[in-house]
């Protein structure tokens, strides 16, 4: 394995955040259909207007999640940092819908991705490819892995 090609349950972990962006992005198109529609529903004080903005609002954060899935699938050091993250909000995300929201579905949907791609950066190869970041270019190659 080269110092610029990332171990394969990195790439995974990218695929997986990169399926979680396709979600978000089919979550902002349900958005601008149901803006879109004659008569929005009777969900409280629901607006045109603010579900355009909702569907801005998600749309610029899960094109966000994609360029850094993207980047974990090209094995760019950089992409790791917003992937965990998201991750870890995910998992935040997944604990309200478990308990007050009481949608224990919805939880597992939320918290097996985010384990997932968390063990996937954080076992051994994930932490070395990520160590090897960090050091100096013009280091010895047996000084590079810790």
């Amino acid at each position: 394995m080269s110092a610029a090609t990332a171990p394969r349950a990195v790439r995974l972990a990218g695929l997986v955040t990169v399926l979680q962006a396709v979600a978000g992005i089919t979550f902002v198109v349900a958005l601008l259909i149901r803006a879109s529609q004659a008569e929005l529903g009777s969900v409280g004080s629901l607006t045109r207007s603010s579900t355009y903005g909702e569907a801005g609002y998600f749309g610029l954060i899960s094109l966000g999640v994609l360029f850094a899935g993207i980047g974990l699938l090209r094995s760019k050091h950089w992409a790791r940092t917003p992937v965990l993250l998201l991750q870890l909000l995910l998992l935040g995300a997944s604990w309200y819908a478990m308990g007050p929201s009481d949608s224990p579905l919805v939880a597992f949907g939320f918290a097996v991705p985010a384990v997932l791609v968390l063990w996937c950066l954080f076992n051994r190869a994930g932490r070395e490819w990520w160590l090897r970041s960090s050091a100096a270019p013009d280091a010895e190659p047996e000084n590079r892995s810790g």
